[in-house]
């Protein structure tokens, strides 16, 4: 080869690597890998999830008895009942510093319970809302309404669920805006009346809210699985939409209590810790 023709080969060879490193740089920069949305949505579903099932059990609690499921001590999470305005209401106390429970989260503050019956009672309506609340210091505001329905076409009990939520978050100071209208079906464990434990609800619905100046929706495909006796949500299958994103695919499993969820997002899948 002539001396001219292997410099030339040489050039061309060079100019070509760097063009395909360069685009290989470009989609590793471009490429939406940002899981960080879908862990926010299974944070307010856990955490809006679990009030209402600490309002359920502290109904069918005294004044001055302390919550069963989510306590590792006597001080935590005292239960008062007033009855004597209307509406009712519940004050479920954790105290003014972080009271470690039972399923490894530290809490502080008073979720409030108005309510107009039981429960159980078709047609009652429970509204929850916080006093400086926090979980895990992350900082939960709103309000969460949920309506008895009376029992389906399969004899279950189910509720309209809506909540206007806000969780400022501990580590980034982060405010995630979460509106959400939901269908929460009693699947398991309606019948051993005053044992919680096997409590297994399924949840349908949608949401919608911001992060900063991204705004996203929600979509439950598969309904989600939350018992209580599981500190995470083991099933289901949601979808949520960033703007100017792609769709990100959040599957819970198969019914394992662990807290893995994958995430899809372009085909890609991505293994998130929940918290």
């Amino acid at each position: 080869m002539k001396p001219q023709h292997f410099r030339l080969t040489l050039v061309v060879l060079s100019l070509a690597t760097t063009l395909i490193f360069s685009a290989c740089n470009r989609r590793d920069k471009n490429q939406d890998n940002d899981t960080q949305l879908a862990g926010d949505n299974t944070l307010f579903e856990n955490t809006y999830n679990e009030v209402l099932n600490m309002a359920d059990e502290a109904s069918e609690k005294n004044t001055g008895d302390n919550l069963s499921n989510y306590k590792t001590a006597s001080t935590c999470a005292t239960i008062t009942h007033d009855t004597l305005n209307v509406p009712k209401t519940i004050t479920i106390d954790f105290g003014n510093t972080n009271c470690l429970c039972n399923d490894g989260r530290n809490r502080r503050g008073k979720i409030l319970v108005s309510y107009t019956g039981k429960y159980r009672d078709s047609g009652s309506v429970h509204t929850i809302t916080f006093d400086n609340y926090f979980v895990n210091d992350n900082q939960v505001l709103g309000s969460k309404t949920v309506s008895n329905l009376g029992t389906n076409t399969s004899n279950q009990t189910h509720f309209s669920i809506v909540v206007n939520g806000l969780i400022i978050k501990a580590l980034t100071g982060d405010s995630v805006v979460w509106n959400s209208t939901r269908t929460r079906t009693w699947v398991g464990g309606e019948a051993t009346i005053g044992d919680k434990s096997d409590d297994v609800y399924e949840i349908t619905g949608s949401a919608s809210g911001t992060k900063g100046s991204t705004a996203y929706t929600m979509t439950i495909i598969q309904p989600l699985v939350k018992a209580v006796a599981c500190g995470y949500i083991s099933k289901g299958v949601m979808e949520v939409q960033p703007s100017g994103k792609l769709l990100r695919s959040i599957d819970f499993g198969n019914g394992t209590c662990d807290n893995i969820a994958q995430v899809t997002i372009g085909g890609n899948v991505y293994t998130i810790t929940l918290h």
